[in-house]
């Protein structure tokens, strides 16, 4: 029987960044915290390295391929094996949880997400393409079964810490900073020789490639402004991005008499990480202290969606509702691809997402089922346009 103290903590996609860093944190609080299922798409050799490090209960692989091999090749495990879409779901709604981790990479992550809200649990939520593509599901369904969502992105992390104590009818604006990426101070003429090289150089943060071209095309910014929207159920209007490239500031919070909280910090997810899996309490953490007067000064500026279209997009898809999110997802995840492969140049990515949308039917009330659908379709319209690019 297994400890009541342990708060048992599943970690969908641990093989990725974020997934790492939880699992490095549930090593290092091992008297809070106890390592149950673990998760992957193909990378069975990164799984079975964390297995064979973090010793979970059971691990679940998407792919029949990758869940044969780790099999086949890690017989030492004698934990449950799960295979496919199901059974991540099924890791995910195991009733030992109490906290679920959801770092998997784009709409993927849609499906596990909600069978965790579905079985009442406690979501660490790194995955914003979920609220993206089916915020109009999760978050009712999140209210019906009494289960609690807790951003993980640092700008949604920072905005409810500084909404610690807060009244909701008190606040006036969210104010969500961007680095503004590789590109900020490029022309936009300039912009039309981006290479994949020069786009995978966040001057700031270390993610995995796809979240990097997102961030240089503030794409992530204008996902993060939709996964704001369901998080804190705030119209589109009450959300402001601001480009600040020392990226210190993570968020704030403008109230009614003109006061405004930010929450600073060095650029770095352990923190938010951490924060979500022992909210609303703090633990210690060891890493490196911010030092202001070393860093000098921070600045700040407006972004420009006339070169970042993609963030004018985002906005767009709160202004449309429904099914837009699904569809903007979507045809974002195959450009970006399209983009990685150097089958496209950088500035067709936003091209590429402006015609699926504008060739896709609109759904106002989309289910789960409807939702699937339209990713599938989406993706079919924009790989065939990129093929024309």
């Amino acid at each position: 029987m297994r400890s009541t103290s342990l708060r048992q903590v599943s970690v969908l996609g641990s093989t990725g960044s974020i997934g790492r860093q939880a699992l490095n944190i549930i090593q290092q609080n091992s008297d809070s915290f106890s390592l149950r299922w673990i998760t992957c798409n193909t990378r069975w050799q990164d799984l079975a390295e964390c297995v064979r490090t973090y010793k979970p209960y059971g691990v679940a692989l998407r792919e029949e391929a990758a869940w044969k091999a780790f099999k086949d090749e890690v017989p030492e495990f004698v934990g449950p094996v799960l295979c496919g879409e199901q059974g991540i779901c099924d890791a995910a709604a195991d009733g030992e949880n109490d906290v679920v981790l959801s770092a998997m990479v784009g709409f993927s992550g849609v499906l596990p997400t909600l069978a965790a809200i579905r079985a009442g649990h406690v979501i660490g939520l790194a995955n914003k393409e979920s609220l993206v593509s089916a915020g109009s599901i999760l978050i009712p369904a999140a209210s019906s079964h009494n289960a609690s969502l807790i951003a993980i992105d640092s700008e949604h992390s920072a905005i409810l810490q500084c909404l610690l104590g807060e009244r909701a009818e008190d606040v006036e604006r969210f104010i969500i900073t961007a680095s503004g990426g590789p590109f900020r101070s490029l022309s936009t003429e300039e912009m039309k020789t981006v290479t994949r090289a020069m786009a995978l150089k966040h001057p700031n943060w270390s993610m995995g490639s796809k979240i990097t071209i997102d961030s240089a095309t503030l794409m992530n910014k204008g996902f993060e402004v939709i996964e704001a929207r369901w998080l804190f159920d705030v119209p589109g209007e009450k959300i402001s991005v601001l480009v600040h490239p020392q990226s210190i500031v993570h968020s704030m919070v403008e109230f009614i008499d003109g006061s405004v909280k930010a929450q600073l910090g060095l650029p770095t997810m352990l923190l938010p990480i951490q924060y979500a899996l022992t909210y609303p309490h703090r633990k210690p953490l060891a890493t490196e202290r911010l030092d202001l007067a070393a860093l000098g000064q921070l600045t700040f500026e407006a972004p420009d969606v006339e070169r970042f279209p993609c963030l004018r997009i985002a906005y767009e898809v709160l202004r449309v509702g429904g099914s837009a999110g699904a569809v903007v997802n979507a045809a974002n995840e195959v450009a970006v691809a399209a983009f990685l492969d150097e089958r496209i140049a950088f500035a067709a990515i936003a091209s590429t997402i402006e015609y699926t949308l504008e060739h896709m039917e609109h759904v106002s009330h989309p289910s789960i089922d409807h939702i699937i659908a339209i990713d599938a379709e989406s993706r079919r319209i924009a790989l065939d346009f990129t093929l024309t690019c």
